[in-house]
């Protein structure tokens, strides 16, 4: 196995290949029929983390070959695929680094006083039609579109200038030649070639591409605007929310995202635990949502947190565009486009913390962002959790397993077993007390391979890959 170690400096771009091996090739878990096999960690294993290293958003492409990842320095880490491990059989899921670049840089907005960071808050990847790649990044205010691409060949014999790429004296030039391309050492070019921006007033947390691959929709507190990939100066608000009066501000945009078939019909979440399907054929301003999707509250666990706790931190539709999953803080559910009064399956993330609310609430746990992701045939959802613990739930078994993401693993013929948590009353051997969970500890970035058991999960500044045993 090729083992990587990359060292992610804050504003450098260094990649250290010798530092201590991080991954195992036998190191696995297992729970009934379901085996999962430890494959490879990204990051260095330190304990000293500078905020900028602190990886913020995962996304595979449309073939799972890429993996991106960016952070809050503003830099994104592409890894590829490692072509021995893709055509080995079994199929491994290992990747190698592909491509490093700061894609934002930290800005000042002078008029209202405000910095700009330039974390990354979403990456999404358009569907490959020619030799390079191309993904859309953003942070709170500017979409960039990037070009990845790789360049094996370089042309000598220029009649003007010297190879060096200084101009000839014209008296100097006596014959005309003609250029020959040569074989160089392969390299990875990334450059911007669109930047979208001023078109948002708040922060942008979310951006989505849609179906047609011409346009795509970027989402801030409380506004949606359509995009054309080709048009930089212009954008459609297609979704407001905003109230005349500030003042009678009662809920917030939290996540949006176009259906995966449909280039008319997109979803976006809210802070009260909502879910708006709109229908663009209708209006052009879709402040008049075609469903609505809202489980009514249990009158028996309603408290002081009910409003935080339900809203909605993610929302994700299937591949097959029949459901999609939401994210609130203790649980995730699947709903069913044509239901809209309840979910048709809920799992409970770590229900075990409903007592901890209030000092979660106190340390400002309780707002934290979790995402969720579906498996490539929409058979199982997989979400993070504290204490590096990320939770797969199989809709098919209804068998869950709770796994942790810990430099322990990162060790030769480790074995992985699954964790649980005691609540209360005796602890067993392998179960870890509610009371000693490590709540600076999150897994709040998750990604699916799209056809294979590949999963991608952020842990800080680590990045673990997983794969299932075969």
């Amino acid at each position: 196995m090729v083992r990587y170690v990359v060292t992610r400096n804050k504003r450098k771009e260094e990649k250290n290949t010798n530092a201590a091996a991080v991954c195992a090739d036998h190191t696995y878990f297992r729970n009934g029929d379901i085996q999962w096999c430890f494959s490879q960690v990204k990051g260095t294993l330190e304990d000293d983390v500078t905020e900028a290293d602190i990886i913020s958003c995962v996304e595979f492409n449309h073939d799972g070959d890429l993996l991106a990842t960016g952070d809050k320095g503003g830099r994104v880490v592409i890894f590829q695929r490692d072509p021995i491990s893709k055509n080995s059989i079994p199929r491994r899921g290992e990747y190698n680094v592909y491509s490093t670049f700061q894609s934002h840089e930290p800005e000042f907005d002078y008029l209202k006083s405000l910095e700009i960071e330039e974390k990354i808050n979403k990456i999404r990847w358009l569907k490959r039609k020619n030799p390079a790649h191309f993904l859309l990044s953003t942070n709170d205010k500017t979409i960039k579109l990037w070009k990845v691409s790789e360049r094996d060949k370089r042309v000598e014999g220029y009649n003007t200038k010297e190879e060096n790429g200084t101009i000839r004296d014209p008296a100097c030039i006596t014959a005309l030649r003609v250029p020959t391309i040569k074989p160089m050492e392969l390299m990875v070019e990334a450059s911007p070639r669109r930047i979208f921006a001023n078109a948002h007033t708040y922060h942008i947390n979310s951006i989505s591409v849609n179906s047609d691959q011409e346009t795509y929709l970027s989402a801030d507190d409380l506004r949606i605007n359509l995009w054309h990939l080709e048009i930089t100066d212009q954008s459609f608000n297609i979704v407001d929310i905003k109230p005349t009066n500030m003042e009678e501000l009662t809920e917030v945009i939290t996540a949006a995202e176009f259906h995966p078939a449909e280039c008319n019909v997109l979803v976006y979440s809210s802070s009260k635990g909502t879910i708006r399907l709109c229908d663009m054929r209708s209006a052009a301003l879709c402040d008049q949502h075609s469903k609505l999707f809202e489980e009514p509250e249990d009158p028996t666990n309603r408290s002081f947190f009910s409003e935080i706790i339900s809203s909605i931190s993610d929302v994700k539709l299937s591949n097959s565009g029949r459901y999609m999953i939401s994210r609130d803080y203790l649980s995730v559910k699947v709903w069913d486009l044509q239901m809209e009064t309840k979910p048709i399956e809920c799992y409970p993330v770590h229900e075990y913390l409903r007592s901890k609310l209030c000092s979660l609430y106190e340390n400002d746990c309780i707002f934290d962002k979790f995402e969720c992701c579906w498996s490539g045939n929409d058979s199982a959802i997989m979400t993070g959790s504290y204490n590096n613990f990320f939770r797969v739930f199989d809709r098919t078994t209804k068998r869950d397993l709770t796994l942790e993401a810990a430099r322990d693993i990162a060790k030769p013929k480790t074995l992985l077993k699954p964790r649980k948590v005691c609540t209360g009353g005796k602890r067993k051997k392998d179960e870890i007390s509610v009371d000693c969970l490590d709540f600076n500890k999150k897994i709040l970035h998750t990604a699916w391979h799209p056809s294979e058991n590949v999963v991608a999960v952020a842990a800080t500044n680590n990045l673990f890959l997983f794969q299932d045993k075969l």
